[in-house]
């Protein structure tokens, strides 16, 4: 005899994919609220472009060659040209201003949130789908417009009930990089370079040894993958990895001379540094990188975007510059910036570590003129919504329970169904969330399903009540409060009694009351 539950599908997630309750959703709408009045006060207007684009139309610059198309999801039309969902909400955007170039005003400020997709290897804290909210200008080449990024990035860190400390906003300039490189031999060795980007944006995940390799011959992970290094000698690497611990310290007097850029001379604000002895010692690259073009053109900007965040009040405890911050994207052209969390969490050995980035963006001037022959500037910030809302969890300031759920009516005699479903549609009415319950099972079940969907209170009427014309109402949020505190608020108890009665021609009036006198949405 067959046994027929073998032939039935096994339900499963697919792996790096995760399903959501109503909590974590509501949490999520309540975040993107905020992120989105900080973005709106900075003057940017929303936006939106779909889940799939053409895939020569998003391009490959992902950071992450390991896996098939190149970390992208794609699939061929039905006439053959092949279609890729975004991983990341840039190169749409890109897409969008190059299509609409003439009609959008310059510069064109715009954000817009929604999910990006990936096809990388998944592992603990990465997901093939994740959430981003971004904001870009497009059309400004100043660095007052990366600068107004950074100092965005720190306004919705606040916003959202991270205090200073908690976070920094690093930034850097791909430029410093840039010249770093070509003075190290990489100049037109695009590939290699890439390598070289991919593997030192791994530094705060892998560590300064385990990027050593990567910028060698390659490095063997945990599961036992080897990941082809970058293929620098010893001096290269020394050099390299010397220029991201550069410590950077700013100086807010007016007196730093001589500043980087003579133009600013006399003014607050600037960066100071020191040449770490490695690249000193360097016979063979050292003076090559104190004077290569583009490490210096890469300072001064850095230089005056110090200049444009403190004259606008925002400290080296909120924005700061770091030679260490790279930004994997392969299009990036100058300042990057990357939103960290500073205070420590636990891995998953229960090891304390720093939370790390939420968040990250940087200048983009090449990108759009992939579609158009004239320059096209551009800037943008990201923000990971997904783990920034795993971040404001851990500090607690959000309401883990999520939001409250709908009154329910409960269904004490089947055959006054429709007089039950009355009451439901008069508080819908009022504008207060309800629902009759449709399940089966006598009160008890009622009310564990009420209690389960977070409700504020049920409404109860059997014969007696509906001979007296009256209605109960059952206040679960006082009554769980009655159990906890059973033994030292008998008084306050019987002064507002979890159980009530009121007329029906009252009830809408009564639970608006209840909700009112617990903070809900529906209340007065």
């Amino acid at each position: 005899m067959s046994n027929k539950s073998t032939n039935k599908i096994k339900a499963r997630l697919p792996r790096g994919l995760a399903d959501r309750g109503p909590a974590e959703l509501s949490a999520t709408r309540d975040m993107i609220e905020k992120i989105r009045a900080v973005f709106e006060r900075y003057g940017f207007e929303a936006g939106e472009t779909p889940a799939i684009e053409y895939s020569d139309v998003l391009g490959k610059f992902l950071p992450d060659q390991d896996r098939p198309n190149e970390g992208v999801f794609s699939f061929q039309d039905d006439d053959e040209q092949w279609l890729s969902l975004r991983y990341d909400l840039t190169a749409p955007l890109a897409r969008y201003v190059a299509e609409n170039f003439d009609a959008l005003s310059k510069p064109y400020r715009s954000y817009r949130h929604g999910w990006v997709f990936r096809n990388e290897k998944p592992g603990p804290g990465r997901y093939r789908q994740f959430m981003q909210f971004d904001a870009d200008t497009v059309g400004a080449a100043s660095v007052a417009a990366d600068a107004e990024m950074c100092m965005m990035a720190a306004d919705t860190m606040e916003a959202l009930g991270i205090k200073r400390g908690d976070y920094v906003i690093k930034v850097n300039n791909r430029k410093v990089l840039d010249g770093v490189m070509d003075a190290i031999g990489l100049a037109g060795k695009t590939k290699q370079r890439l390598t070289v980007l991919r593997a030192i944006d791994k530094l705060d995940r892998l560590g300064p040894s385990n990027v050593k390799q990567l910028l060698g011959a390659g490095r063997k992970d945990e599961s036992g993958d080897f990941t082809k290094g970058a293929g620098l000698d010893d001096e290269q690497i020394n050099v390299l990895l010397a220029v991201l611990e550069i410590d950077v310290s700013h100086n807010p007097s007016a007196a730093l001379k001589p500043r980087l850029n003579p133009e600013l001379a006399n003014m607050k604000g600037g960066i100071l540094y020191a040449v770490p002895a490695a690249i000193e010692r360097s016979a063979r690259f050292g003076a090559a990188i104190i004077n290569d073009k583009s490490f210096n053109e890469g300072l001064r900007e850095l230089d005056q975007l110090r200049l444009y965040v403190e004259s606008a009040g925002y400290g080296d405890d909120q924005i700061e510059i770091s030679f260490a911050v790279v930004r994997g994207l392969e299009y990036y052209t100058g300042p990057v910036f990357e939103a960290d969390l500073t205070f420590e969490t636990k891995d998953e050995k229960g090891n304390p570590v720093r939370f790390g980035s939420v968040g990250g963006g940087g200048r983009y001037d090449g990108l759009i003129t992939r579609f158009r022959s004239e320059p096209v500037p551009a800037t943008g910030f990201s923000i990971g919504v997904s783990r920034l809302l795993a971040a404001v969890q851990h500090l607690g300031k959000v309401d883990s329970k999520g939001e409250s759920g709908p009154v329910v009516v409960t269904v004490f005699d089947k055959e006054r169904t429709a007089d039950y479903q009355k009451m439901v549609t008069a508080l819908r009415n009022a504008g207060i969330r309800a629902e009759l319950y449709l399940g089966s099972g006598k009160m008890g079940p009622q009310l564990k399903y009420a209690d389960k969907r977070n409700s504020p209170c049920v409404v109860i009427q059997g014969g007696d009540e509906k001979a007296k014309g009256e209605v109960q109402i059952k206040d679960l949020i006082l009554g769980a409060k009655a159990a906890d505190e059973i033994a030292t608020n008998k008084e306050w108890r019987e002064g507002r009694p979890a159980q009530f009665s009121v007329k029906e021609t009252e009830l809408v009036k009564a639970v608006r009351d209840l909700l009112a006198r617990h903070g809900i949405k529906g209340g007065h």
